[in-house]
């Protein structure tokens, strides 16, 4: 079933997206060569403690994870680029990075992901990172009143073709409310013109990910971390966005963007 929120919920919910995206933006900031995984994953448990906040992923046990997750942010390191469970892992100049962090606060989620370079940048990792912010920045162009599910879809795919990365439809992005995961599914690939109508009060997290040269993924041992079938880097950029009657509002922008 698919919640509208009205326009004070939508607020509540910037209240999150607000806290999330102080997060991400401190994750990138102390993400360093050196750096350990899981002393991102303490400072941000630290983070999320303190703002009186609750994790969506600890405990978290869907079908496709071998759960519980017992962690609180998603932490993917190059090849790796969804659901990274955050282990002894010590930062390499070079490095590939993706964040990504949901939480409730008076219950309400958001949910957003961010893909950073750590110490030294190569061209291409810039690249595919620019691919998914822009992929990203154009599908909430399209979330508006009166254009479809299959708008967003379209161009999250145009952006990818544009530079020529391979698209996975297993996951995308989704609905997003009260709880992380809320009904539609959003893939990162379709037809303009096609499915939903959008309307005003629905509350989406869209999230284009690619891998440089496949759209097929494997898992890791942990049954979580999930990673490109042949080992070519990724990147991953999501936002929460409400389609509203004055167009998307994005409710996980952090201030540097």
């Amino acid at each position: 079933m698919i919640e509208l929120k009205t326009p004070a919920e939508i607020q509540r919910m910037h209240v999150t997206g607000r806290f999330v995206a102080e997060v991400l933006s401190e994750v990138g900031r102390i993400a360093d060569v050196g750096v350990n995984l899981m002393d991102i994953e303490h400072h941000v448990r630290g983070m999320i403690k303190r703002r009186g906040a609750e994790s969506c992923y600890w405990d978290y046990s869907p079908s496709f994870g071998e759960g519980p997750f017992r962690n609180v942010i998603c932490l993917s390191v190059n090849d790796a680029v969804l659901h990274g469970l955050p282990h002894d892992y010590v930062l390499r100049d070079g490095d590939v990075l993706t964040a990504d962090l949901a939480v409730i606060i008076d219950g309400w989620a958001a949910d957003s992901a961010r893909t950073v370079i750590v110490g030294t940048s190569a061209e291409e990792d810039l690249r595919i990172i620019r691919a998914t912010e822009e992929a990203l920045e154009a599908a909430i162009e399209v979330a508006r009143p009166g254009n479809r599910l299959g708008d967003i879809s379209a161009a999250i795919g145009a952006v990818a073709a544009e530079y020529g990365y391979p698209v996975n439809t297993e996951f995308g992005g989704h609905g997003i409310g009260r709880t992380m995961h809320e009904d539609l599914h959003v893939s990162n690939q379709g037809r303009a013109g096609r499915g939903l109508k959008l309307r005003p009060g629905l509350t989406l997290a869209l999230e284009p990910w690619f891998a440089r040269t496949t759209d097929r993924i494997i898992y890791d041992d942990d049954g979580w971390t999930i990673r490109s079938a042949d080992g070519s880097r990724t990147a991953h950029s999501e936002h929460t966005v409400a389609v509203t009657e004055d167009g998307p509002l994005v409710l996980t922008r952090r201030e540097s963007e």
